[in-house]
């Protein structure tokens, strides 16, 4: 595995932005070593500048579901940008995407699509604040919803691999207002609503937490959260963004059965292009300018070439019953993980729903992000950069989730194996 021409553009690209890279985790400072370069990827697997290939579990970090460049959705892109990339003015697909999402999600009946996942949780904890009158948020320690600065307390993703879970920057009078809980735990949960259950705007989660591995809730423990925002006229929000369309066509909600007030989305409704949506009840959503008092705006919201992906994404998946496809996948990588972590006396702890997964390098039982901090990330490192010299590309850091998509192949699945098996 030569590297000569990725490292000559990562050392020009330090020189001319922030680390080298347009977002954290790219850098690879966690495993101590510098990033590849793709110039292209197609099916389940990526090629870089120097011409490795490598089988790709990270699906540019969840949009990918039918693999790289599906036919489907370059097909649509084409067509839609021979038609203009760009408006400005309503378009056919915003509303043939509205209609998609409303018909799979079970919490939503009005949406709002934007441009990313940040902009959706920002504009959902914006509105409910609007709705309720109130200031005061919850969110949870490990959960990540984007970089918005009322949200980047006790976070995950990137914040957690850099080792400062709070950014600079933000104002100690937005961090007063967010109220942060360790997941899983029902005391802390009922303490904190029979202290300020009257000030408090919204919750917002992960209902599988996602940026600090993947992480369950414990049973009853959503059911708990609804009843406790029900009781105190608290907004309740899903940030699906990640595990929406993902897990199932209506995302953890439809799994577990638990309706939100609110729900973020993203990524897989993208088809690989920067989009983001967020919905729920009208009775809140209709408080959203033009109609109520909430500002939200967006030059390229519902910008037909994106939405033109997302839906030829959401409708391939539909016609090739790609949920159970990737169920399919999930359980074969799984038996095969579990199997050779028995085989070599290792406690790691494993995690998987439908085709997200992810290898905790603990005998920690997880319930919370302060189990995942308890990785091995010495042992991380070298499985990380092992896999890689084996042509497998897993996330460049120790709690991020892993994706499948359609395109992995039995095969593909049988030469990850072979490599995990090396590789530990």
């Amino acid at each position: 595995m030569t590297n000569n021409l990725s490292s000559k553009l990562f050392a020009k690209a330090k020189k001319l932005m922030p680390g080298g890279v347009n977002s954290p985790v790219r850098a690879f400072k966690n495993v101590d070593g510098e990033p590849f370069f793709v110039q292209r990827a197609k099916g389940s697997r990526i090629e870089d500048v120097d011409g490795n290939h490598y089988i790709d579990y990270i699906g540019t970090w969840g949009p990918a579901i039918l693999g790289h460049a599906p036919t489907p959705v370059i097909h649509a892109v084409h067509e839609a940008a021979k038609m203009g990339t760009s408006f400005g003015i309503p378009n056919l697909f915003e509303v043939e995407m509205a209609q998609k999402v409303v018909d799979w999600v079970p919490s939503v009946e009005k949406v709002r699509m934007v441009s990313s996942g940040t902009e959706a949780t920002m504009s959902a904890i914006r509105l409910a604040r609007g709705y309720t009158g109130r200031d005061k948020i919850v969110k949870f320690e490990g959960c990540y919803h984007g970089h918005v600065d009322s949200l980047l307390i006790a976070a995950g993703s990137g914040a957690l691999t850099h080792g400062e879970p709070d950014s600079a920057g933000i104002p100690a009078s937005f961090a007063e207002q967010t109220i942060t809980l360790p997941f899983n735990n029902f005391e802390k949960l009922e303490e904190v609503f029979e202290k300020y259950g009257e000030q408090l705007a919204a919750v917002i989660l992960e209902p599988f937490p996602a940026n600090a591995g993947l992480v369950f809730p414990l049973e009853g423990y959503l059911q708990k959260l609804r009843d406790l925002t029900t009781k105190y006229g608290t907004v309740l929000i899903f940030d699906e963004v990640m595990t929406g369309f993902r897990v199932a066509k209506g995302g953890v909600q439809e799994l577990v059965g638990i309706t939100p007030d609110l729900t973020a989305m993203g990524k897989v409704i993208g088809g690989g292009l920067p989009v983001g949506a967020f919905g729920g009840k009208a009775e809140i959503m209709d408080c959203l300018a033009p109609l109520g008092p909430v500002y939200q705006a967006g030059t390229l919201s519902g910008n037909p070439v994106a939405m033109a992906a997302g839906l030829a994404q959401m409708k391939a998946m539909e016609e090739q019953d790609g949920y159970t496809q990737l169920e399919k996948i999930g359980a074969q990588l799984e038996e095969g993980v579990l199997s050779i972590l028995k085989e070599k006396g290792l406690g790691y702890k494993w995690n998987r729903v439908g085709s997200m997964f992810c290898l905790f390098f603990t005998d920690e039982v997880i319930v919370n992000v302060d189990n995942v901090m308890k990785s091995d990330m010495d042992h991380f490192r070298k499985f990380f950069w092992k896999a890689l010299e084996g042509g497998v590309y897993f996330a460049p850091s120790p709690y991020e989730t892993g994706f499948l998509s359609v395109a992995h192949t039995k095969q593909d699945i049988e030469q990850t194996l072979e490599v995990i098996s090396n590789s530990l």
